[in-house]
C-alpha cells in the first residue's frame, strides 16, 4: 500500500529521491494509448531486479525467482483514479507477448512515466521521513554519492491486490 523511509545517515552531497506520480503519467497519455493499455497485464519478475546483485547475494537472499502479473493500468481502490503500474525494476513483458515484442511499448512507458512534469525531487536531511502511496507513486533513489554512505530505515505497509 505504502512505504516510509526515515533518513538515519545521509551523504555530504547527493542521495536525493525522485518521486513520480503515476496518476499524472496515465492522465497525460493519448486516448488511443489509454484504450490500448486498459485491460493489458504486465509480467513482473524478481530476476530483473537481481541483475545488479552478485550471484552469491542472490543465492543467499533469493533462492527462488518469483513472477507476478499485474494490470498495466491500476485503479486506486480509494480514489478511483487510474495510474500506470509498470516499472523498470521488475516489469519484463506483457502477458501473451515475448520480451522482444513487449520491449518497444515498455520502453516508451518507462521513459514517459518519469518525465520531469510528473516528478518531484526530495532532498534528504537526517531525520527526514518520506511516506508515499505505492499504488500511484514510483520512487527512484539517485545514486550520485559515490564513496559515501546513505542509511535509511524502510517500512512497507501491506496492501491489496492490484486491480
Amino acid at each position: 500500500m505504502g512505504s516510509m523511509l526515515l533518513a538515519r545517515e545521509i551523504p555530504p552531497y547527493g542521495g536525493d529521491t525522485e518521486f513520480a506520480s503515476q496518476y499524472l503519467a496515465y492522465e497525460a497519455l493519448s486516448d488511443g494509448m489509454k484504450r490500448l493499455l486498459d485491460g493489458m497485464v504486465a509480467v513482473n519478475a524478481s530476476s530483473k531486479a537481481d541483475v545488479t546483485r552478485t550471484r552469491e547475494d542472490m543465492v543467499k537472499e533469493y533462492p527462488k525467482q518469483y513472477e507476478a502479473e499485474h494490470p498495466v493500468v491500476r485503479t486506486h481502490p480509494e480514489t478511483g483514479r487510474k495510474a500506470l503500474y509498470v516499472n523498470t525494476g521488475h516489469t519484463v513483458r506483457f502477458r501473451g507477448m515475448t520480451e522482444a515484442e513487449s520491449a518497444p511499448l515498455l520502453g516508451f512507458l518507462f521513459r514517459h512515466q518519469v518525465k520531469p512534469e510528473f516528478t518531484c525531487r526530495f532532498q534528504w536531511q537526517v531525520g527526514s521521513l518520506a511516506f508515499w502511496d505505492n499504488r500511484c507513486t514510483q520512487h527512484n533513489p539517485i545514486n550520485d554519492y559515490h564513496g559515501h554512505r546513505r542509511v535509511m530505515h524502510r517500512i512497507t505497509l501491506a496492501g491489496d491486490r492490484p486491480r
